[in-house]
């Protein structure tokens, strides 16, 4: 039968009882504000402070963008809605909430199961690489960068990555201001550090864009990105666009899931989602009005990968007026973008605990923090030269390794179950009243978005994910289009 969730319990359409009552230290969020912020907070990670210009500038520039936006539109937005509703409609987060709304031993609760493994195993080496941010930083405030030349700038990478000592300091100093801002729960933890993080990135951002506008490269850059390179775009690179669009909004680990599980029923969830599309794409697009001016100013390659926030902007920075000033910036910048986006991973463990076992939050927090922490040591220490967690996984790294089975298996794999779920799954009487609650014009809009949640998002992310795992090769179906290799590294995004 159709169902409604009561304040507390609720029949499901197998007509099995909902779960006890929640456990009253989960909290909830003081505003939707608060939630579109920290759910930003949670999308807005390294991946659109370095991933996203650096593919932008493998893919042909403005024609990707539009793509991009476009796939957002089309993929990322509804499956984030989507995971936002269930939270919402069971006030209950992963495993829990999938429970809630089919039966306790339901398959579909193997996406709740996924949703927390990814998001532990992300945080696990997420935190080695928000280290490298806050070495960066440190080393920018100490001046250590001034009067060195660009190949020594450029070689500091290899020496951090190399060393045990210095990625196990920073990973546990990551880890452990995660862990105190979730310790202190969802008002005075995670939302207060919300308000006060995400408008500080903001402004970063800002500052260093009117900084790059005074460049030699703000034109070329800006032709670059917006200017429609149509020819620098293969078929790889869309299902690069579509990929990054789902990867970004943190959606498929069940960070959506428990942030919505906060909010108050009957909050207009559409309008968060589009609010939080929307701030998420925007810091992307800024960012990349950062990177590239300075990058086309100093005559360095756009397409330089993963390197272009590492090894070649630490030396443009540097070669500004204020160099340290702005590189101090610049990295406090991915401190904070990484620290955002580590609270709602640790949040996704944490609240496991707390609504399926009735943990104190204390306990909860504790317990994962420390565990995950535990968990990261492998990936901090698979840089050393010859150590036992440099090859592992079939030739890759600890850290590589899960990398590539997070971001190109459990991401997708989570995102798909969200959107077969919501479309195919949960009461259609349900699946409404959460869509439609807070304005009765998206009633317009229900039909249009279930028809994309049901068929359009869960195609595009099948594809998506025989790409990344090589099953398929989209540029086959192109005479002079070989498609380009699929990076889905994880940077949450």
């Amino acid at each position: 039968m159709a169902a409604t969730l009561g304040e507390d319990t609720h029949m499901t359409d197998s007509g099995s009882t909902a779960p006890p009552a929640l456990n009253s230290t989960r909290g909830n969020w003081g505003g939707r504000f608060g939630f579109i912020l920290a759910a930003a907070g949670s999308a807005v990670g390294l991946g659109n402070i370095w991933k996203f210009p650096y593919i932008t500038g493998e893919n042909g520039g403005g024609a990707f963008v539009l793509i991009y936006l476009i796939c957002i539109a089309l993929v990322g937005l509804p499956i984030l809605i989507g995971e936002v509703m269930i939270g919402t409609a069971t006030q209950r987060t992963g495993v829990p909430a999938f429970r809630t709304l089919s039966r306790p031993g339901s398959p579909w609760m193997g996406f709740g199961w996924m949703g927390v493994a990814a998001a532990v195993l992300l945080l696990s080496y997420y935190g080695v690489v928000a280290g490298w941010t806050m070495h960066y930083a440190w080393l920018s405030i100490t001046g250590t960068f001034a009067g060195q030349d660009a190949e020594t700038i450029r070689g500091v990478f290899g020496k951090v990555f190399s060393s045990a000592g210095l990625n196990l300091s920073w990973q546990l100093i990551f880890m452990f201001l995660t862990t105190l801002i979730v310790l202190r729960g969802i008002k005075g933890g995670i939302e207060l550090a919300s308000k006060i993080m995400v408008p500080l990135l903001g402004l970063m951002l800002i500052a260093l864009m009117i900084k790059a506008s005074t460049t030699d490269g703000f034109a070329q850059a800006t032709d670059f990105i917006f200017g429609m390179h149509g020819d620098d775009l293969t078929p790889g690179g869309i299902l690069e666009a579509v990929g990054h669009a789902f990867f970004s909004l943190s959606i498929g680990m069940c960070c959506m899931l428990a942030y919505g599980s906060y909010l108050k029923r009957g909050t207009n969830i559409v309008a968060s989602g589009t609010a939080i599309a929307g701030l998420d794409t925007l810091i992307a697009l800024v960012a990349c009005m950062v990177l590239f001016p300075i990058t086309f100013a100093h005559g360095m390659d756009p397409e330089s990968g993963p390197g272009l926030v590492f090894m070649n902007m630490p030396v443009a920075l540097m070669a500004l007026p204020g160099g340290s000033f702005w590189a101090t910036i610049f990295f406090i910048l991915l401190f904070v973008a990484a620290l955002t986006s580590a609270i709602s991973l640790l949040e996704v463990a944490s609240s496991y605990f707390i609504d399926d076992l009735n943990w104190s939050r204390e306990k909860a927090t504790i317990v994962c923090g420390l565990a995950i922490t535990v968990l990261g040591i492998p990936s901090a220490l698979s840089g050393v030269p010859e150590g036992i967690y440099s090859e592992v996984f079939f030739g890759k790294s600890w850290f590589d390794g899960i990398d590539w089975a997070v971001s190109n298996v459990m991401l997708p794999l989570g995102g798909l179950g969200v959107a077969l779920f919501v479309g195919w799954r949960m009461s259609a009487t349900l699946r409404r009243e959460v869509f439609t609650a807070g304005s009765p014009t998206l009633a317009s809009l229900f039909g249009g978005w279930l028809f994309v949640i049901q068929w359009i998002a869960p195609a595009a992310v099948i594809i998506v994910f025989l790409q990344a795992i090589g099953v398929l090769d989209i540029g086959m179906f192109f005479a002079e289009a070989p498609a380009a290799e699929l990076d889905t590294a994880t940077t949450t995004d």
